[in-house]
């Protein structure tokens, strides 16, 4: 009922406070909801290529992270997952705040500008150093993976 509760203010919210180059897709399912992202202002990312994050709103929440990461979606014309080197090719995002140093404090709206922001302030057109490995063996849920952290930077 809280989760419930949160959620439904969170996305009202959504609606006046996120910045235009991020738009948020609500589904039929309360659990469930996208934001669609432009990164504008880095040559590493075409500033006509949307990138589309998944939120999927568990019954804990938001004691417990959302399970986020970065999907395609062909019908909307959605091809690509963007490159850095902390986002798996398979969508999943290797980002602290996702898993053990998540907070209540922080929502969907939070959390998305984190990973605009991270996508923002790139500088390293590359994946992870184990990418292929990593997607060969990760669970579908971001959220049981193990993630090692290379390093601090963003």
């Amino acid at each position: 009922m809280f989760a419930t509760r949160r959620l439904l203010n969170e996305i009202k919210a959504l609606g006046k406070e996120l910045p235009e180059n991020l738009h948020l897709i609500q589904t039929s399912e309360l659990n469930k909801l996208y934001v669609d992202m432009k990164v504008l202002n880095n040559p590493i990312y075409s500033p006509e290529d949307i990138y589309r994050l998944q939120f999927i709103i568990g019954d804990e929440y938001p004691f417990e992270s959302p399970q986020v990461q970065f999907i395609l979606s062909r019908d909307d014309n959605i091809t690509k997952i963007p490159i850095h080197p902390h986002i798996y090719s398979n969508g999943h995002i290797c980002l602290d705040i996702l898993g053990d140093k998540w907070s209540p404090v922080q929502n969907i709206l939070s959390t998305s500008l984190s990973i605009h922001s991270m996508l923002c302030n790139n500088d390293r057109n590359e994946r992870p150093p184990d990418d292929e490995n990593y997607i060969s063996h990760a669970p579908s849920n971001p959220k049981k993976s193990s993630f090692y952290y290379h390093d601090d930077n963003v």
